[in-house]
């Protein structure tokens, strides 16, 4: 039996006074998790952003300044993290962080394991915030899909997700879970990512989580209205949920969605399925495997 627990966050942007305070914060959210039996943990989009809070006023309120700023915390972020994954032994996926490289800044998701940093995932597909307020680049067309011992996972992050191609080609190469890290303020921007994270479940017979950021942070300018809800969803198909829904939190209430996930049941619905989504995808996928490259990651 091919099994995880999985944790996946309603994220509350938050306000501390220094870095030591961030580190107690994050470790708290860890340690709730572990304290649940969870053995992947999944952050939101953007909830690094709460670091801001560190900055003067002045670059706080300048959204280009900000994310600029933000490398010079990038290390101390990945260093925290690392240290959590090794010490629970866990796999997590770090709230996404603005990394900047070759003057560009990309919007990239970082994951440990109890090896430490063992790959990320930059996102595609740009909003029109990110491109046109933030400066915030579309990243080289790199996937990677991250092998446990469980079965594999690739991450879409928010907007990415509403895209069928990441999936489609993350699938073909081995995922049979898709981890979808989001940042939206309105109830539209929420229902978009999870209606995509739906299709992405059906046509690929994986499951797929949300992770979501929550709540309002009034003192920044670039996350202040956050509007979300952590879920996970599958094929309705044999054995599965009729309705494709694994499970749901309550919209706006803070804190980790925990679900085992069988992936025994993947691999049954994708080989005797009612339908079979998935190896009709993959007619398509394999017509543009060419354009995307595509790298596997030992956790």
């Amino acid at each position: 039996m091919m099994k995880v627990k999985i944790a996946t966050a309603q994220y509350p942007i938050t306000f501390h006074k220094d870095i030591e305070d961030w580190k107690i914060y994050t470790e708290n959210w860890v340690k709730s998790a572990i304290e649940q039996k969870a053995e992947l943990l999944l952050f939101p989009e953007y909830g690094s952003m709460e670091l801001t809070s560190l900055f003067s006023e002045e670059i706080r309120q300048d959204l280009r300044k900000q994310v600029l700023e933000m490398d010079s915390l990038k290390d101390v972020f990945c260093e925290t993290y690392s240290n959590l994954a090794k010490q629970f032994e866990v796999i997590i996926v770090a709230p996404s962080f603005p990394v900047l490289e070759d003057d560009k800044i990309y919007n990239r998701v970082f994951v440990f394991s109890k090896n430490g940093l063992v790959g990320y995932q930059d996102k595609f597909f740009m909003t029109r915030f990110e491109n046109e307020e933030w400066g915030i680049a579309s990243a080289p067309k790199v996937l990677s899909v991250f092998e446990t011992k469980w079965g594999s996972f690739g991450i879409q992050i928010c907007y990415d997700v509403e895209f069928p191609i990441g999936s489609q080609l993350l699938c073909a190469n081995g995922a049979n879970l898709i981890l979808a890290p989001s940042c939206t303020e309105t109830i539209r921007g929420a229902t978009r990512v999870h209606v995509g994270a739906r299709a992405r479940a059906l046509e690929n017979q994986c499951y797929v989580a949300v992770s979501q950021t929550i709540e309002n942070a009034e003192w920044s300018p670039a996350v202040d209205i956050n509007f979300g809800y952590a879920a996970i969803y599958t094929s309705p198909d044999k054995n599965l949920p009729e309705e494709g829904i694994v499970n749901i939190q309550n919209p706006q209430t803070e804190g980790w969605l925990i679900q085992e996930l069988d992936f025994d049941l993947i691999e049954n619905v994708r080989q005797d399925g009612q339908v079979f989504n998935f190896k009709d995808s993959l007619k398509v996928s394999v017509q543009l495997e060419e354009a995307i490259e595509v790298k596997r990651i030992k956790v």
